[in-house]
């Protein structure tokens, strides 16, 4: 399924992207959810709203909580599993990767020191149909691969991205000296 504007606008924040995986695996509160991402809960209540305004988290029904409270759990959808991010002109669809990029990194880091297991960076020059055939090729491995209740809890993230282009005439005059 292809994403709206209003998905890409959604899932443009990393705190959004926190949430989401937070609650992929059970309920949370928008209080517990403040707790766990150290915001204000009116705060997370706004990241919250966006994220059932586009069917990418759900309600669960009130129940109440410690001293009696009433309280709203939320669970994530799988919506975003297999969502498209078309190229747009408006930066949204960049903004989304930024947004999975920021959480990833967060998550990395909370995770502490020995969270790591294992990251590649490289650099290829490919034409558009090896562009497509990686991709191809990276979804079918991810997919040989399914949940394993009893498995560690893990986070993966795949990003290919175009490289800025290199100023083919260094140091002429216009030239950024910092580059020099």
């Amino acid at each position: 399924m292809e994403a709206t504007i209003e998905d890409l606008k959604a899932l443009g924040h990393p705190v959004r992207w926190r949430i989401l995986r937070l609650c992929l695996d059970r309920a949370f509160t928008n209080k517990e959810l403040s707790v766990e991402l150290d915001l204000a809960p009116a705060t997370t209540l706004r990241h919250v709203r966006a994220l059932l305004k586009t069917n990418f988290l759900v309600a669960e029904p009130v129940c109440t909580g410690e001293n009696g409270a009433l309280q709203r759990p939320y669970l994530a959808t799988t919506r975003t599993r297999g969502l498209i991010i078309p190229p747009d002109d408006s930066g949204l669809a960049q903004q989304v990767d930024l947004a999975v990029l920021g959480a990833h990194r967060t998550e990395l880091i909370a995770a502490g020191k020995d969270s790591g297991r294992g990251a590649k960076r490289g650099v290829l020059r490919l034409r558009p149909e090896s562009v497509e055939s990686l991709h191809r090729r990276i979804q079918d491995l991810i997919a040989e691969y399914r949940d394993e209740p009893d498995g560690e809890p893990l986070s993966y993230l795949w990003s290919l991205a175009a490289r800025p282009p290199l100023d083919p005439h260094p140091g002429e005059i216009g030239a950024d000296p910092i580059d020099q």
